[in-house]
């Protein structure tokens, strides 16, 4: 009798995974809106400067984006975009990524638009550390290998202790070898930072994206990952997206956004004399370290 019963359910579990794999492929068979070009050409990164020029963009719901967004990240420099949310910080990082294309202007590389290289080039050549680290539940040191194939021992070690995070993984039970858990979840929220830069200092691309990587954290790790960052910082052009005003003090432009548009450029000390919207971004952040 079980028998038979084990067959009448094989038509239920049949039908449940064809409709399941449809799905599947479905997902697979989408083709990507952004894609390669004709001809398309590998990026070559020769000193790294960056230039937004004229560049404007909206979403498909008409709401968001940039309007006639210009400026210029020297090459090794670091340039920081600050502002309220929705004043258009993440859409320009995306449209440097191409993880969408502007609807006019231009975003280019050393001369070269990012619309007119292939897309691996463009991503291989940069390195980004968010908010969001996004780790496996494997090993720490696969975990941080993942910024470079066949990454030899000495480099994964080498790359941890440039991010401050050597220390921390010797002390744990297997060392490199601990398996962390998904996303990360046996390691505290400066650790998984201190892996995301380890891997990207493993990756070593000469064009560096830090979007929001530490405002999360308590004023302890902060400052620890602060200490990373800047190692990870130095002779690679940068483009930080900061709410904590203490990660960009130091950069050499600030770039203040409203509402899509560029409203303020310059050092944190003369923006503190020239613009009223950041006087109040930075009193704000006083406001609520002493709270």
């Amino acid at each position: 009798y079980r028998p038979i019963k084990i067959i009448a359910g094989l038509n239920t579990q049949l039908q449940s995974g064809m409709a399941a794999a449809a799905r599947f492929y479905s997902m697979l068979d989408t083709k990507p809106e952004i894609s390669d070009c004709a001809d398309a050409k590998p990026l070559v990164v020769h000193n790294g400067e960056i230039i937004f020029d004229h560049v404007s963009f909206r979403y498909h719901e008409g709401s968001g984006g940039v309007n006639d967004v210009t400026f210029t990240i020297p090459a090794g420099k670091t340039v920081a975009l600050v502002g309220a949310s929705g004043s258009g910080k993440t859409t320009l990082m995306n449209l440097l990524l191409r993880f969408y294309d502007v609807s006019s202007g231009a975003v280019a590389i050393d001369g070269q638009n990012v619309r007119d290289v292939t897309i691996t080039s463009l991503r291989d050549s940069m390195a980004l550390v968010s908010q969001d680290v996004v780790l496996f539940n494997d090993t720490v040191r696969a975990n941080i290998a993942y910024g470079k194939y066949g990454a030899s021992e000495g480099d994964i070690i080498d790359a941890a202790k440039k991010a401050n995070a050597h220390g921390f993984i010797s002390a744990l039970p297997q060392g490199y070898e601990t398996i962390i858990g998904p996303a990360g979840v046996k390691l505290s929220g400066g650790q998984r930072q201190r892996l995301s830069i380890a891997r990207a200092m493993l990756k070593n691309a000469p064009i560096l994206l830090l979007d929001e990587a530490t405002s999360a954290l308590d004023t302890a790790s902060e400052r620890a990952v602060q200490e990373a960052l800047l190692g990870l910082m130095e002779h690679r052009t940068t483009l930080v997206i900061a709410h904590r005003l203490t990660t960009i003090q130091d950069a050499d432009v600030i770039i203040v956004l409203g509402h899509g548009r560029i409203v303020a450029t310059g050092t944190h000390h003369q923006l503190l004399e020239t613009s009223a919207s950041y006087r109040h971004m930075h009193q704000l952040y006083h406001q609520q370290e002493e709270i």
